[in-house]
């Protein structure tokens, strides 16, 4: 079962988000450094007449870098290509896409981490020169061709930063890291999102969406849907703050975002392992989970906001937990 709080994208997610994407950096709330920085590049390189250097977009997932290469490729007034590292399984499929690029095409790789080592080197000289190498024929035969390719601009996203190769990441010219939202900016999404979808929303009640959202657009915008159903079902023309609290409350969504299992882990931890240090197997086996799940879905969050910690001897609940808990910290 998909998590409501989850920050991955999910199925019910692609018509929503392409209904509600903003089309320029004006429309686009949060992110400030990065929308300056994008501005005057983009300038720059209209002035010069060139093509915008390569980008590369990286940070946890549900930020918006989508959505900023699409702001990035309307900006250009340019065409925007849209693939994932997944769907490029061999240097062919690559060959074939770059080559139906026009002149100043945005082209967009998402999870461009999952690219293979093949495809990768294809595309170093693509990058850089604006050229493939082609293998026509096969055996003695064979023989290499180049073929010239128009200049573009590639844009990558990635939320594992850190599994990109060197030589592919140094031949991106930008580098933005998307940061977590404030709530004040969440809480401007969640006012404008109810505006496309025609819904009075209390700027108290979209705060409050936004509170519970861990720092994420696609988490405030999914909450704002499931509290728009409470609203509707029960005849309410505004959401109101009283009606959101109520909505949130039996969703299982608490005053900072964490839901069922989130508390579960926790509560674990703390009522049969004193708090900890505990191995992550043995947490897993507690609460019923795969050790990978844990790792990868769970635990980031709850580490980033103070209430675990990781230590060489196992995983730790913070005092930070027992206070959200209302539960007094046990004596050493």
């Amino acid at each position: 079962m998909e998590r409501l709080i989850s920050q991955d994208f999910q199925s019910e997610d692609e018509f929503i988000e392409d209904s509600i994407r903003p089309l320029s950096f004006q429309q686009y709330i949060g992110q400030d450094k990065i929308k300056q920085n994008l501005q005057v590049f983009i300038e720059a390189a209209k002035l010069r007449h060139e093509t915008l250097d390569h980008v590369l977009l990286y940070g946890p997932p549900g930020l918006g870098k989508t959505t900023l290469a699409a702001i990035i490729a309307n900006q250009l007034n340019s065409e925007l290509r849209t693939t994932s590292g997944p769907a490029i399984e061999r240097p062919g499929d690559l060959a074939a896409i770059l080559s139906m690029l026009e002149p100043g095409d945005v082209l967009f790789i998402d999870e461009i981490h999952r690219l293979s080592k093949s495809v990768e080197e294809v595309l170093y000289t693509a990058m850089e020169d604006f050229c493939i190498d082609v293998v026509i024929g096969k055996g003695p035969t064979a023989r290499n061709v180049r073929v010239d390719l128009p200049p573009f601009t590639l844009i990558g996203a990635t939320t594992r930063a850190g599994l990109l190769s060197s030589p592919l990441r140094d031949r991106f010219g930008v580098h933005a890291r998307l940061e977590y939202n404030e709530d004040e900016a969440l809480q401007q999404i969640v006012q404008r999102t109810a505006s496309v979808f025609q819904i009075a929303i209390d700027h108290r009640a979209a705060y409050e969406i936004a509170r519970r959202s861990r720092g994420t657009p696609r988490v405030a915008n999914r909450l704002l849907r499931r509290v728009r159903d409470f609203a509707q079902v029960e005849g309410h023309k505004l959401i109101s703050l009283e009606l959101t609290t109520k909505a949130l409350q039996l969703l299982n969504i608490d005053m900072r975002g964490l839901d069922l299992i989130d508390h579960k882990i926790m509560l674990n931890m703390i009522e049969k392992f004193r708090g900890g240090p505990v191995g992550i197997e043995t947490i897993a086996a507690s609460v019923g989970e795969e050790v990978h799940t844990i790792e990868e879905v769970y635990e980031p969050y709850l580490i980033q906001i103070g209430m675990i910690q990781r230590t060489p001897r196992g995983r730790v609940v913070t005092p930070l937990a027992y206070q959200h808990f209302e539960i007094e910290v046990p004596e050493s």
